[in-house]
C-alpha cells in the first residue's frame, strides 16, 4: 500500500507543477501564450481556451487525487512503535527507580495519657477542674 500512495504523492506533484505553470502563463486580460497577437501558433482566444480548460482539468485532478490520498492515508493508520534500540541512557536519570504508588499511612502520634481527676484541693497544675 506504501508503495500506491507514493506514486499516486508523485503524480499529485507533477499535477500540480503543471497547473501552476498553466495559471502562471495566463495573462490577466486572457490573451494567453500570443499576447494578444494574432499571428503566432496559436489565436489568443484559442490560447486563452486552451489554458481555461487546461487549468480546470488540472485543477480537478488534483482534488481527486488529494481525496484519494486522504482515504488511502486513513485507511492505512496503524498503532505504531518505537525502536529503542538506539536510545542512550539518560545521565540526568534518577539511579533508583520511582514509586508513584500511594504512600503508606503513618500512624498519627499518640497523645499522653492524661492523669485522672485530681482532689480539688490538691490541684498541681493551677487550672481547676470541671466538675
Amino acid at each position: 500500500m506504501s508503495g500506491l500512495f507514493t506514486f499516486i504523492l508523485v503524480i499529485q506533484a507533477l499535477v500540480a507543477l503543471v497547473m501552476i505553470t498553466v495559471i502562471l502563463m495566463q495573462r490577466s486580460e486572457g490573451g494567453g501564450l500570443t499576447g494578444g497577437s494574432p499571428s503566432g501558433l496559436m489565436t489568443a482566444r484559442g490560447a486563452a481556451d486552451f489554458l481555461t480548460r487546461t487549468t480546470s482539468i488540472s485543477a480537478s485532478l488534483f482534488v481527486a487525487l488529494s481525496i484519494l490520498l486522504a482515504g488511502l492515508a486513513a485507511g492505512t493508520h496503524r498503532g505504531r512503535s518505537l525502536d529503542a534500540s538506539l536510545a542512550r541512557p539518560n545521565p540526568a536519570a534518577p539511579t533508583r527507580p520511582i514509586n508513584l504508588g500511594p504512600t503508606p499511612a503513618t500512624p498519627a502520634p499518640t497523645a499522653a495519657p492524661t492523669p485522672g481527676p485530681t482532689p480539688a484541693g490538691n490541684q498541681s497544675s493551677g487550672v481547676p477542674l470541671a466538675q
